[in-house]
C-alpha cells in the first residue's frame, strides 16, 4: 500500500530528446524561413507554414505520423494552390522596368540634341541628357522626340 506510486502525468506534446516536437517543428519553419529571405523563392515559406502546421499537430497531441502528413498536407497544398497565384501575380515577362520602360517612350526637347553635342530632353518628368542615332539629324526645343535606347545616363533619340 505505501510502495505505490503515482503516475507522472503525461505530457500532451510528444518529445524528441528533452524538447517538445512542436519546438523542433518551429525551428524548421525559421530555418525555412531563412531561404525565403535571402532567395524570395516563395516555395520556402509555404514549407515555413508546413512546419507550422506541424508544430500546431504537435501542439494538439497528434503523433509523430500525425505531424509529418499534416506538414505534408498543408506544404502540398500550398504549392498547388497559391504558388501558381503568386506566379500569377509577379511582373509579367511583357511588363519593363527601370530604363527598360523608358524605351519607346515619347519626350520634349529642352535643349538641341543632334548626334555630337549633349542636348537635354524632358522624358517621364525628368531631364536626361540626350543625342540622336542618326548622326545627321537635328532636333530642336519643342520638338517630340523617340527614345530608342538608354545608354547609361544618356538617352538616344530619333
Amino acid at each position: 500500500m505505501g510502495t505505490e506510486r503515482a503516475a507522472a502525468p503525461r505530457a500532451l506534446a510528444p518529445t524528441i530528446g528533452f524538447v517538445d516536437a512542436w519546438v523542433w517543428w518551429l525551428i524548421a519553419a525559421v530555418g525555412l524561413g531563412i531561404p525565403l529571405v535571402i532567395t524570395a523563392m516563395p516555395e520556402f515559406g509555404m514549407f515555413a507554414v508546413g512546419a507550422v502546421a506541424g508544430a500546431a499537430a504537435s501542439g494538439l497531441g497528434g503523433g509523430i505520423v500525425a505531424q509529418v502528413i499534416t506538414f505534408v498536407v498543408v506544404s502540398v497544398a500550398l504549392l498547388v494552390f497559391v504558388r501558381p497565384l503568386a506566379y500569377r501575380n509577379r511582373q509579367h515577362a511583357g511588363q519593363r522596368s527601370g530604363v527598360d520602360a523608358l524605351k519607346g517612350r515619347q519626350a520634349v526637347v529642352l535643349q538641341r540634341v543632334d548626334s555630337g553635342s549633349d542636348g537635354r530632353i524632358k522624358l517621364a518628368g525628368e531631364v536626361w541628357s540626350a543625342r540622336s542615332l542618326e548622326a545627321d539629324r537635328v532636333f530642336d526645343a519643342g520638338q517630340q522626340v523617340d527614345v530608342v535606347e538608354i545608354d547609361g545616363a544618356t538617352a538616344v533619340v530619333m
